[in-house]
C-alpha cells in the first residue's frame, strides 16, 4: 500500500468505527427506559466522572494552568458556580464569568 493512502485508511477505519457506534445508538435509544435504574446509574457514573475530571483540573492541574495559583483557579470555580445558579442554569454565562474571573485575577497578579 502507498504511504500516501495510509491516513486517509486511518481516517475511513475511524470514521466506521465511530458512525457504526452512533448508528447502533440511534436504533436502540427507542427501547431504552431513562427512567430504568440501570440508566440512572450510568448517569451517576458519567457526572461522577465529570465531577473528578473538574476537580482535578482545579486541584491538580497540568500545563498552563499549572502556573496559576490554587487560590486563584478555586475562586474562578467558586465565581462560575455562582453566576450558573444566579443566571437560571447558564452554562454558558457561568463558564464565561468564571473564565474571565482567571484572567482578571492573574491579570491582577501577575500584570500580564
Amino acid at each position: 500500500m502507498n504511504a500516501i493512502w495510509l491516513p486517509w485508511l486511518f481516517l475511513l477505519v475511524g470514521a466506521v468505527a465511530t458512525y457504526a457506534w452512533r448508528g447502533l445508538g440511534v436504533m436502540l435509544s427507542g427501547r431504552i427506559n431513562a427512567d430504568s435504574p440501570v440508566m440512572r446509574w450510568v448517569a451517576a457514573v458519567a457526572y461522577a466522572l465529570l465531577a473528578g475530571l473538574i476537580v482535578r483540573m482545579i486541584v491538580l492541574p497540568a500545563g498552563a494552568l499549572a502556573a496559576i495559583s490554587l487560590v486563584d483557579r478555586v475562586g474562578a470555580a467558586a465565581v462560575t458556580v455562582i453566576v450558573y445558579f444566579l443566571a437560571r442554569r447558564s452554562i454558558i454565562l457561568g463558564v464565561g464569568a468564571g473564565a474571565a474571573t482567571l484572567i482578571l485575577l492573574l491579570y491582577l497578579r501577575n500584570g500580564v
